[in-house]
């Protein structure tokens, strides 16, 4: 009977270490402890206390919660512990890939060293001590969120750069997004002028920002995205967590005029060159309005076709592979660019071109002294270039980074918060 007992006894103890009185389904024995003569009530408590003792007083949690999945890239896989330090947390993909972390300096928390794969799973297990020394294990996997099931968006312009006075922050997402308003909470832009900045909804897919006047010279502008866990659509959650900064150079910005066919650069709203230009013909007129430079090519190939200026057999009307000192100013494409086929009586005085603004210029792009080669060597992207008395229609704000087409009313109007 008092093998029996003793048994029985040990069983209540090993339950009270999880902290609550459990039913054992192999305790052998049926038996209360201290029930009838045989048992000791205090010996048995002195058998519980000194069980109890052996058990770590270090708490360990494990962020995100075993199975889960859809976890964040960014914020998952988290360790933190307390009464107690950690001594060792090892973090492996499915196939036993290792992931580099580092315990804090107080022994209280530990986090991956760079930011997670989507669609993947991770195993983490993790060792702490207490005071006394008494070891603590705990272990989870879960599985990050999938591309399927998250979003990104593509931004300009990049971290560090120095841009023009007309460069919004324009960011294309790669899923549709019906939730816009909580997407946008979650995107903050903001410049050291102080100017208000509005983000505005061109679609589903894209948001620019910008002021309501061209950036101020020399202003730096932060972007932040705070997109992790953000659901762009059902099911579909953000996965960004980053902050960028770029700078705004100095005030061009440049007027052409297809009537006269010239075109004045200003900085500080003051002309610093002059330059004969030939706009789009009669046939093919240039757009007018306010267009930003997006992309700037030493040399580049324009092909009709790809515009749909093609011939009766379905060729490009031009297929020109070596086109100098190319700036893009819609994605259309209509382009400021030089142009060496062309005679040089054309400049200043006829618009000869398929939409584009051409500018005297030699083979090669590799004469400095040209019109085009000053206007590529001294823009940068993000300059505005205004276009003017073409007899066309206004510019698609969309079209390009070309937003500055839109009254400011307009612009908040698209705005979803």
């Amino acid at each position: 009977m008092t093998n029996s007992k003793r048994r029985s006894g040990l069983t209540v103890a090993s339950a009270l270490l999880g902290g609550v009185l459990v039913l054992s389904a192999c305790s052998g024995s049926e038996e209360a402890v201290g029930s009838d003569g045989g048992g000791n009530d205090s010996s048995q408590t002195q058998v519980d206390e000194a069980a109890a003792q052996k058990t770590s007083e270090a708490q360990i949690e494990i962020t995100p919660k075993d199975g889960s999945t859809n976890a964040s890239i960014n914020n998952s896989a988290t360790v933190t512990v307390s009464e107690g330090t950690l001594t060792e947390v090892t973090m492996t993909t499915a196939d036993g890939t290792a992931v580099e972390g580092e315990i804090s300096a107080d022994g209280t928390s530990w986090k991956p060293s760079a930011q997670l794969e989507r669609s993947t799973r991770y195993k983490i297990a993790v060792s702490a001590e207490d005071s006394e020394g008494l070891e603590a294990h705990e272990n989870a996997s879960f599985t990050t969120v999938s591309p399927d099931n998250s979003f990104i968006g593509t931004f300009t312009p990049d971290d560090g750069t120095t841009v023009g006075v007309g460069m919004p922050v324009s960011i294309t997402f790669d899923k549709a997004i019906s939730n816009q308003a909580d997407v946008q909470k979650g995107i903050t832009v903001s410049t050291s002028s102080g100017q208000e900045v509005v983000c505005h909804w061109f679609n589903a897919n894209r948001m620019d920002c910008r002021p309501d006047e061209y950036w101020q010279e020399g202003a730096t502008v932060t972007l932040k995205l705070a997109l992790d866990g953000v659901e762009g659509a059902e099911g579909v959650y953000g996965v960004q967590q980053k902050t960028v900064s770029f700078t705004i150079g100095r005030n061009q910005v440049t007027y052409v005029d297809a009537q006269t066919k010239q075109m004045k650069v200003t900085q500080d709203g003051k002309v610093v060159k002059t330059i004969p230009i030939s706009a789009g013909s009669p046939e093919n007129k240039t757009y007018e309005g306010q267009m930003v430079i997006s992309e700037k090519f030493k040399e580049t190939r324009m092909n009709g076709a790809t515009v749909g200026f093609t011939d009766d057999d379905g060729e490009g009307e031009y297929d020109i592979k070596d086109v100098p000192h190319a700036m893009r100013l819609t994605t259309s494409g209509t382009f400021v660019h030089g142009n060496y086929w062309a005679a040089d009586s054309i400049f200043g005085s006829v618009n000869t071109s398929h939409g584009c603004v051409g500018l005297n210029d030699t083979k090669g792009a590799d004469d400095p002294e040209t019109e085009g080669a000053w206007f590529y060597d001294n823009s940068i992207i993000g300059d505005v270039v205004v276009v003017q008395n073409t007899g066309d229609k206004t510019v698609a704000p969309d079209n390009g980074l070309n937003g500055w087409n839109m009254s400011w009313e307009q612009w908040k109007a698209g705005s979803a918060v």
